[in-house]
């Protein structure tokens, strides 16, 4: 028999929640350690697309990569989407877990570096002893921004992505990072890196970076971040063979028109 809780160990054995940052809320947000779980949904966000398939799909536990409650609550009632949504999974008897920051800093970073094949890695911003958020590598090759931008679109499964830069500029060094970018364009500028590669920036700090001789390529924050939904699927399936495991459909969750 497999508890909600041994699962729940093995990932903090992995994925220590000490790693993760202050202002986060990372942990099992709603459920029963005690549960005993045969089957579990992974997905990105608690949204009601994603709580409909958990419930659908017999799931036991839900484990996202963004926290369904940030922020503290006061009571939990149908009057929000928050507490909407912890009515369903409570009556649907699905815990919710989440692994955010702590994911992203022993995690993420390196496996989205990875898919963009950048070398001689370093930690872009440090949260606890060494480890931190982000990476800043070398590139496969010098290449135009332009460039560089197709590189990100082919190994993320992207259709298109915002640009802030001269497309023709020659960028060797690139730093990622794979969340909301505007905390990381200083660090990323005093890195030395010639591009940030982000999930999210808003367009004060876009053009600001490009005014200070470094591009930005936001390739949107489910755009970079849906890499959590298969490695954490490969993560569960090789410590608990014995537990079904369903994925949500990665699609993006908006249009552009």
């Amino acid at each position: 028999m497999i508890k909600c809780q041994d699962l729940i160990e093995k990932i903090e054995e992995r994925y220590p929640r000490i790693y993760a940052c202050d202002w986060d809320n990372t942990g099992l947000l709603a459920g029963d350690r005690e549960q005993e779980i045969q089957s579990v949904y992974i997905a990105l966000d608690a949204t009601d697309r994603v709580i409909d398939g958990a419930i659908q799909a017999g799931a036991d536990l839900l484990v996202t990569h963004h926290p369904m409650i940030f922020g503290s609550i006061k009571s939990v009632t149908a009057d929000d989407y928050v507490g909407e949504r912890l009515i369903r999974l409570i009556r649907g008897n699905v815990s919710c877990y989440a692994m955010h920051t702590n994911y992203d800093v022993m995690g993420m970073a390196e496996l989205a570096a990875s898919y963009l094949e950048l070398t001689d890695t370093f930690v872009l911003e440090e949260v606890f002893d060494g480890e931190g958020i982000g990476r800043v590598g070398s590139l496969p090759s010098a290449m135009t921004l332009k460039e560089c931008a197709e590189l990100v679109k082919e190994r993320f499964h992207l259709p298109n992505v915002k640009v802030f830069g001269d497309l023709n500029k020659i960028v060797r060094i690139a730093a990622l990072s794979p969340g909301a970018g505007k905390s990381m364009a200083s660090p990323a500028l005093e890195s030395g890196a010639d591009v940030l590669i982000t999930g999210d920036i808003d367009h004060h700090t876009g053009i600001d970076m490009e005014d200070c001789g470094m591009a930005v390529i936001d390739a949107g924050h489910y755009g970079i971040e849906h890499i959590f939904i298969a490695d954490l699927k490969d993560f569960v399936e090789r410590n608990f063979p014995g537990l079904a495991v369903y994925t949500e459909t990665v699609k993006q969750p908006f249009l552009v028109v």
